[in-house]
């Protein structure tokens, strides 16, 4: 059975792998710490930590007989170029109305 695979907006859309995303943003934790911090089952976070694996936003290694999870940058990057494009956009956009205001303004004068 083929597994459907989340874009990033998909990810990030759940509470839960965000607050997972921001546990990790402190420091590498194992899959039983950082199920310590909800009130879900041990393999319900792992889901979750699955989906973020798969999509690119951790790494999992192994220390041990425990594993790390880590952030890991590639996830990340569909999202940053989705807000860079509209950061742009809105950007051109405010520029254009910042011109037209100041020939307005100069045209008053």
């Amino acid at each position: 059975m083929e597994q459907h695979r989340l874009d990033a907006f998909q990810v990030v859309a759940d509470p839960s792998r965000r607050q997972i995303l921001l546990l990790l943003s402190n420091n590498s934790l194992t899959i039983n710490s950082l199920a310590e911090n909800f009130e879900m089952s041990r393999p319900a976070v792992s889901k979750h930590i699955k989906v973020l694996y798969n999509a690119g936003f951790i790494a999992i290694q192994d220390i041990g007989r425990e594993r790390h999870c880590v952030l890991k940058q590639d996830g990340f990057n569909e999202l940053r170029d989705w807000l860079a494009y509209y950061d742009a956009f809105w950007g051109s956009k405010l520029k254009k109305l910042e011109a037209l205001l100041n020939a307005k303004t100069e045209d008053k004068k």
